[in-house]
């Protein structure tokens, strides 16, 4: 099985979409703050890339919250 499609994943992208959305951000202001593209948010949001961990401790920063309780999302 494709990572991409496995329920833990998925159940982390919820989580991360949420979890921009409770810090009222944007995927253009997300895309900004990273030097991204709003269409390489989108990608990742829609699981149609993958999220490095890199990426991931970076948004979790961005959003305010622990990467930890990211990976741990059910």
């Amino acid at each position: 099985m494709n990572t991409l499609y496995h329920p833990q994943y998925q159940a982390m992208i919820k989580h991360l979409i949420q979890a921009r959305k409770d810090a009222g951000l944007t995927q253009i202001e997300v895309a900004n703050k990273m030097d991204k593209t709003q269409g390489s948010i989108s990608k990742i949001e829609h699981c149609q890339k993958r999220v490095d961990i890199l990426e991931l401790i970076q948004l979790a920063g961005l959003y305010g919250i622990d990467p930890a309780n990211i990976l741990k999302a059910k």
